[in-house]
């Protein structure tokens, strides 16, 4: 996985949620705190998460094969996806779940000194996970808000970090609010409140992640920016006069497909355009680096087939 992958985010979230959820189940087994045991799958869910991301990755760099002749960097999309479906989701209903079963037979807790200490320590964990993501992030992130990070990333991994830490980070503050409650008013029913808000949460954060990685698994398109690049780089005013129409696709988060037809001089010799093909793809390449697979289509320009619109097919010798 490359650096834009976020591995360091993803293992450094992967060890405070492995420790913070054996934190939580030894806290639940001494206190009996609905909240401590839905937070507990909560950091297992995120674990299998991080390990999920990390699995995804390694299996996104094995080479294109003649099946897969463009080869597996959709893989990160696919994990990513699992993660915001599966792990997400179970989580999620099971809180709920839990929630409504304290609710319905709330108890007293007891020894409440673990759970709040466990939670008091997995805020302070989680802060520095979610910390570290968003320092993976910044030089990503540019000038974008965060929302339209999360919304344009092509890497899935760094989002569904950030979205995990701070679901994961305003979870722990539910859950210190339901056994806060708990003790102050002796009414257990407030911990199987907490217990199902932080449910609610998880079901809403993986509802966003399967937008996100299920807009990337159809196909997107390559930014406006490195679109601008693409165009800017094909031209060069003298062979290549006009970019005709263009398509770009990801595929996979360092992977960008580009096909374009181009418009080059009516009297140039076959040699000439090969040789201006060759040129554009190497200027192209320089522009925008993650431009691996380029197919450009040479052909005549016309005024009245332009006015036809943007459609491929009804481009001068589109189909």
């Amino acid at each position: 996985m490359s650096a834009s992958g976020g591995t360091k985010a993803i293992v450094a979230a992967l060890a405070a949620n492995l420790a913070i959820a054996v934190a939580k189940f030894v806290a639940f087994i001494f206190s009996g705190s609905s909240s401590m045991l839905a937070e507990s799958v909560h950091s297992l869910a995120d674990s299998g998460n991080q390990g999920l991301l990390l699995l995804g990755g390694k299996k996104a760099q094995r080479e294109a094969t003649p099946q897969h002749p463009f080869g597996y960097g959709r893989e990160r999309y696919i994990y990513a996806f699992l993660v915001s479906i599966v792990l997400f989701s179970v989580g999620g209903m099971f809180a709920i779940y839990e929630g409504y079963e304290k609710i319905k037979h709330p108890h007293e807790l007891e020894h409440w000194y673990w759970p709040v200490g466990v939670l008091v320590f997995a805020i302070i964990a989680e802060g520095f996970s979610f910390r570290t993501a968003i320092k993976e992030s910044n030089p990503l992130r540019g000038n974008l808000s965060w929302k339209e990070f999360v919304r344009r990333a092509k890497a899935p991994e760094l989002p569904v970090v950030l979205l995990e830490d701070l679901g994961a980070l305003v979870g722990l503050i539910l859950a210190l609010g339901g056994v806060g409650l708990a003790l102050a008013t002796g009414d257990g029913v407030w911990d199987g409140i907490g217990t199902l808000c932080i449910g609610i949460l998880l079901i809403l954060i993986a509802i966003v992640l399967a937008a996100e990685t299920k807009s990337l698994l159809l196909g997107e398109a390559a930014g406006t920016e490195e679109v601008a690049k693409i165009e800017k780089a094909l031209v060069d005013g003298d062979t290549v006069t006009k970019v005709i129409h263009m398509r770009t696709l990801h595929l996979g988060p360092e992977e960008l497909l580009v096909a374009a037809k181009i418009a080059v001089q009516h009297d140039d010799t076959a040699t000439e355009v090969a040789a201006a093909i060759n040129a554009a793809e190497e200027r192209i390449r320089a522009a925008v680096p993650i431009a691996r697979v380029i197919y450009l289509e040479p052909d005549i320009y016309s005024e009245s087939a332009a006015a036809a619109g943007q459609n491929p097919a009804k481009a001068p010798g589109g189909h």
